[in-house]
Formats: structure tokens, sequence, C-alpha cells
């Protein structure tokens, strides 16, 4: 009996290392997966144009499939504006907006109007962070001021400090938009994906629906209408300009950069991925559909989530496309010393040289 016990647990020690030698040979780790499966990926719609014929033929291809994938758009509404609180200074009016984007939903907003300026104004619609929208126009608490002040955040004020209208909108998600629910990107991500919306299509909408008010205003050049944002402002900034044809400017910070490197490896917000969108393209083919028109890449170069190398990438594969279309002086970068932030160094010469002083 007892030899029988033992060589019972002999025998279950030997198998159980049988089982861990076979276990080295397993792999049960998904990511690993997905990674051995994206090194095999070949997106179906990247660019690689030879000439401007093909580039517009492929531009015809992509751009629907991208709208596809950001998903269903709504039933469009009547254009409508409710003008609430005044702010001014010696430089600008602020007034505070609303614009009716879908049947139950207005779009709040801060439209900033220079002083001293004559005539038709070119506009900037500007989106904000993850930090929400008060850092991004000088208020909030001292912490959110002092964020603002420290990583260049106020770039809608800065803007119309030097003779630009603006406009700060507040994405979706943020703000009083969250409607007191934690979470609020992860949320509005999970009910619209169900519903067959993605949060980047619904900020993109509402962007469009900025851009219907400021045709109607006429302090307004609506031929020269821009758009800026850093982090998920520069997401929006990226697929807006994409899609939005009567965006004639971007500028795009901490954010332009590969997906393979950036959204798809390191941890970022759910609300930053577009269901299948690898598939088809990269960062720089979405940046693509903006060329000819001019586009601004700002990065610091100790962007911890979007690393600079993987930026510089992307930002040659997009020169090919400005120069194959003649146009390479109108895409610039500003590669700075910096973590995720806005810079300014370029800004300014950048619509000036395209929108004019």
């Amino acid at each position: 009996m007892r030899f029988t016990r033992f060589l019972f647990i002999v025998l279950t020690i030997l198998w159980a290392g049988s089982v861990h030698a076979q276990s080295d040979d397993i792999n049960s780790k998904v990511f690993l997966q997905l990674q051995s499966e994206l090194e095999d990926l070949n997106p179906k719609l990247s660019w690689s144009a030879s000439n401007p014929e093909e580039h517009e033929a492929w531009r015809k291809e992509f751009k629907p499939k991208l709208k596809e994938l950001l998903g269903r758009d709504p039933e469009p509404v009547p254009l409508e504006v409710k003008w609430e609180e005044e702010f001014e200074t010696d430089k600008f009016i602020r007034h505070k907006i609303y614009v009716r984007s879908e049947e139950n939903y207005w779009i709040p907003a801060y439209y900033y109007v220079p002083k001293n300026v004559e005539g038709k104004r070119p506009a900037v619609i500007c989106f904000h962070g993850h930090s929400g929208i008060y850092p991004y126009i000088r208020e909030g608490t001292e912490a959110e001021k002092k964020k603002g002040e420290e990583h260049a955040l106020d770039y809608a004020v800065h803007f119309a400090e030097h003779g630009y209208i603006t406009v700060a909108v507040v994405q979706r998600g943020w703000n009083e938009t969250r409607h007191e629910t934690p979470h609020s990107c992860e949320r509005l991500s999970r009910a619209g994906f169900l519903i067959g919306r993605t949060p980047i299509g619904m900020r993109c909408w509402d962007g469009s629906r900025i851009v219907d008010f400021l045709e109607t205003r006429e302090e307004v050049d609506s031929s020269h209408i821009g758009a800026a944002g850093l982090s998920g402002g520069g997401t929006t900034t990226l697929f807006f300009a994409a899609i939005e044809d009567r965006i004639q400017l971007g500028m795009c910070a901490g954010y332009f950069c590969t997906f393979r490197d950036s959204i798809y490896s390191i941890h970022h917000c759910i609300c930053n991925c577009v269901p299948h969108l690898m598939e088809y393209g990269e960062m720089s083919d979405v940046g693509a559909l903006i060329a000819p028109r001019p586009f601004l890449v700002i990065s610091g170069d100790q962007d911890k989530i979007f690393p600079i190398d993987a930026t510089k990438k992307a930002y040659q594969d997009l020169s090919k496309v400005y120069a194959l279309l003649d146009s390479s002086d109108h895409l610039d970068s500003d590669f700075f010393e910096g973590v995720h932030e806005w810079s300014n160094r370029k800004t300014l010469p950048f619509l000036a040289a395209h929108f004019g002083e």
C-alpha cells in the first residue's frame, strides 16, 4: 500500500513537471496574440499614390470608408444658437453659446471675437484634451489654471488675443456635457459603439455644426476656418480636418503619431479608438486626406504616450503626400523640447502664412 502511494506521488510529480514543460510552448497572453496578428496586418487602403490622379482616386475611396468607420451621423437639425453669458477684456469679447447639434444635444462653446480689428477675420475652432475645458480658457481651480499656464493650453485665448476669432468647444464627455457621469469617455464610447457611433465621430459632427454657425457670422471670413487641438483635441482636429473640407488649416499637437506605437501599444482613453480602422489605414493615411491644406504637427520630444520617433515616422510618411501634391510648403512641424503639451513656437507664423495677419 505504501509502495502504491509512493508510486502515485512520483508519477504525479513527473506528470506535473511534463505539463509545466509543455506550458513553455503555450501562449495564453492575449496581447501577444494580437501583436502577432498586427505584424501580419496589411491595411487595405494605405496611401501609395505615385501621381495626383492616383491620390484623388485613393481619397475618393478612403474618405467614405473613414466616415463609415467613424459611425453613423444623426439626422440634421436646423441651426439654432443660444447666447448666454458674456465676458470682456481689452483684447476680446467672449460669449458663452450653445449650438444645436442634434435633436437632443446642444454644444457648449466659448466664442471669442477680438477687438480693434477691421473686416472679416479668420477663425480657429479649438478642441481641448482630457483636462476638460477650463485650463484651456484660463478658468477653473488654481490647479487647473496652473496646468493651463505651464502647458500652454490656452491656445484659443492666445489666438483671440492676436486677432483671430476662435471657438473653444466643450467636447462631448467633459465638463457640463458629462451629466454627472464618472468615467464619461468610457461610458460615451461604450454606449456609442453599441448603437453604431464613436466619440470621435460625434465630436467631428459637433465641429461641423460649429462651422455652420461660423458661416452665418458677418465678422468671420468663412473661407479661412481652421481647427486646432492638443491630445484628445488633437485627435478631433486630425479626423475633423480629414472629413470636413470646409476646414482649411489644421494644427495638431500631442497626437499625430502611428497607431501601432501609440493608441494600439500604450494605454490611452478608449475614446481614441475607432473599430476596424487599422484594417484600412494608419494615422498618416488619415492625415493624407487633409493634404494639400496647411497642416502643422506639434509634438514634445518627451511625450511618453505619443513617442517622438513614431511621430517623426508618421510625419515623414505624410510629407510624401504633400510632396506629391506639390504642397510641401503647406506641411510643417514643431518638434520641441517638452512633454505632452502645446507649443506656440510656430502657430502664429503658420496662421499668418496661410490665413494672413
